[in-house]
């Protein structure tokens, strides 16, 4: 029996970052899942920089793999640099990043899912989703939807039956990509313009909008002059994403670092009546905080130069990625501009920067799951709910995979809070708050980032992931092995005195204050008590007889935990206490359906803003913008009333 004469239960449109964690955790759910992509060699691939991580990136790629996602485990095979960025700074911003060649970190992706069962992979291109009406009920959304999916419909006259669509087109609807003048349909270089979707998403009565993004150059990698360049190697040794992954073998090479100057300044100011920007062809926002590098030069007139990491593509790749200097000019501009940076006078240019037009979806327009508010079973993900980024991407595509699997299970959603996650973060910034320009991951957006670490991710998400059915027996062993070493040490750092002091307080010190003495970096200590590396903190008592056979990786995440729980206690229950707050607000449930037009006390606005979000409590009806004290004031009697006297 073909693909083509089966139901599926769950269909994921497109094959990028959020399509394959769609895929992977519905499939891998046991539910029967296919993946429709106008090029199966394109699954996975790494549109833009070739890279994983980095500021509040990272600790999203560690959530997804400890949630049982894919992305961890496909950067360990195909970083070609690791850096844990912010190690100056606390723990809250330390964040992991990979450098990636991005061929391997495709073929990681695409042998990842050809190994997942009941997933079915199908290249075509959707032309349209078909719904059936629905009368609203409980099953129905909240009560809400007007309409069902129950199947998706090609170009080439394929229809698919199904229960749930999940689209993750990423910047392919209706995409437009601008090269000064020149324009040509597509959402990345070589590949098409997913046209007929945004119609259906149109029928379906969802409201569209338009955004943008870039890319910058890339130029031969044997026509840099790397003897004036900067050069940034990475960590050693590596550490990996995955907790999974024991230690990264493959080679490491190292980054460059460049500099624009006055020259490239002077052309772009020269030309900015030629950039696509500046001239009206291109209408819709573009990244703030990923501006491209005519942004660059009129927003920050005052700097007079503007940094650029060259980043290899990989090992074989003789292509270079300049980061930093992303652009739409015309091709004879950006020439000069590459040209005039130092080491980069020769570079030989192998694919002009360009700038991508593409349809959106306002996130309000979807619930805290993902689902559409107006279409049961229809889930978004992905930079169409106005999100930058692979890890933005993936993070959302997990979740709705997951929430579509339970959709068809008859299971509850599953909610990440803004205390369990910053995907949550995420997701509930995206859905309380919309996005006027593409969405970005920062520690910054949360509140509770000293919670929210790159190394505690396994012990705040796989319980979660083991209960949803993504955590496999392997995952879950190796996450209880390092969860009974922490408590292990956690009881011997504390019965243990080293010339007066319990070696707790020892791990508490910074590396700063008398590294010969102070065991910061206790988990270099093997089995013996004695300092591995060689260094000179002598001798210390033997490790408890239940760290035997704990060693490597393990052993040293489980020493890391235990320092930073030591040092940073009361800031970690400081911040539990301030969570206990915010779960007070997110308990307080708004029931589903309620009609903010009836309550006559809200001023217009707020019953305005409130009707378009339909909050799940009171705790995200606050941070609704154009919300105020007073009007939740007035909405917590409303609900206070009602409940007394029985009424909705």
């Amino acid at each position: 029996m073909s693909p083509m004469d089966r139901r599926f239960e769950i269909i994921v449109i497109g094959g990028g970052h959020a399509g394959a964690e769609a895929a992977w955790a519905a499939a891998r759910l046991g539910i029967p899942t296919a993946m429709i992509t106008m090029q199966r060699e394109a699954i996975g691939r790494m549109s833009c920089n070739p890279a994983i991580g980095g500021i509040g990136k990272g600790q999203m790629v560690r959530e997804i793999d400890a949630l049982g996602g894919l992305m961890g485990l496909a950067t360990d095979r195909a970083g070609i640099q690791f850096r844990m960025l912010n190690r100056r700074k606390g723990p809250a911003v330390w964040a992991p990043r990979a450098q990636c060649d991005r061929d391997l970190y495709a073929a990681a992706v695409q042998e990842l899912l050809a190994l997942t069962p009941n997933l079915d992979i199908i290249e075509g291109t959707i032309e349209a989703i078909e719904t059936t009406d629905t009368s609203p009920s409980p099953e129905a959304n909240g009560g809400v939807a007007s309409k069902s999916v129950k199947a998706v419909r090609l170009t080439d006259g394929r229809v698919l039956a199904c229960r749930c669509v999940i689209v993750t087109t990423g910047t392919f609807l209706r995409a437009l990509m601008h090269t000064g003048k020149a324009k040509a349909e597509g959402g990345r270089i070589g590949e098409g313009s997913a046209v007929g979707l945004s119609a259906c998403l149109r029928e379906m009565e969802l409201e569209l909008g338009r955004l943008k993004t870039g890319t910058p150059p890339r130029i031969a990698r044997d026509s840099v002059d790397y003897t004036v360049l900067e050069e940034q190697p990475g960590d050693n040794p590596p550490e990996p994403f995955s907790f999974l992954t024991d230690r990264i073998d493959q080679r490491q090479v190292s980054c460059w670092i460049t500099y624009t100057g006055a020259p490239a300044h002077e052309l772009i100011r020269a030309n900015l009546h030629r950039a696509p920007m500046y001239t009206g062809q291109i209408e819709s926002r573009g990244p703030r905080y990923c501006p491209s590098i005519e942004d660059k030069v009129v927003r920050f007139a005052d700097k007079d130069r503007h940094q650029i990491f060259l980043e290899p593509e990989g090992y074989e790749s003789d292509r270079i990625y300049c980061n930093g200097i992303s652009t739409s000019l015309p091709v004879d501009v950006q020439e000069c501009v590459v040209r005039s940076i130092v080491g980069l006078e020769r570079a030989r240019i192998l694919q002009w920067g360009y700038a991508v037009e593409y349809d959106f979806v306002p996130p309000h327009q979807i619930d805290a799951t993902l689902q559409a508010k107006n279409v049961a079973g229809l889930y978004l993900a992905g930079q169409i709910n106005g999100t930058s980024g692979y890890e933005e991407a993936a993070g959302q595509g997990l979740l709705a995979g997951i929430n579509a699997a339970r959709r068809v299970l008859g299971r509850e959603p599953v909610v990440l809070q803004r205390d369990q996650a910053y995907i949550g973060v995420m997701i509930d910034d995206l859905v309380t708050r919309g996005v006027i320009e593409p969405y970005r991951m920062f520690t910054s957006r949360a509140e509770y980032r000293l919670l929210l670490r790159s190394d505690n991710a396994d012990a705040r998400l796989t319980a979660l992931g083991r209960e949803i059915g993504l955590v496999d027996d392997a995952r879950w062993a190796r996450f209880t092995a390092k969860r009974d070493a922490i408590t292990a040490i956690r009881s011997w750092s504390e019965r243990t005195v080293i010339d007066g002091v319990p070696l707790s307080r020892w791990l508490a010190r910074t590396d700063g204050e008398s590294v010969e003495r102070v065991p910061w970096r206790a988990w270099r200590f093997d089995g013996s008590g004695r300092d591995s590396s060689g260094g000179g903190l002598g001798t210390l008592p033997a490790l408890p007889d239940d760290l035997a056979g704990v060693c490597g990786r393990l052993l040293d995440e489980a020493f890391e935990s235990a320092a930073i729980e030591a040092k940073y206690g009361g800031y970690v229950r400081r911040q539990l206490r301030e969570v206990e707050r915010f779960r007070k607000m997110e308990s307080r449930r708004i029931p589903d359906g309620l009609d903010y037009h009836t309550i006559r006390q809200l001023r217009f606005e707020a019953r305005e803003r409130l009707s378009s979000i339909n909050p799940r409590s009171i705790g995200q009806a606050q941070r609704i913008s154009g919300i105020n004290p007073a009007d939740i004031a007035v909405l917590l009697l409303h609900l206070e009333s009602a409940r007394r006297t029985g009424n909705p």
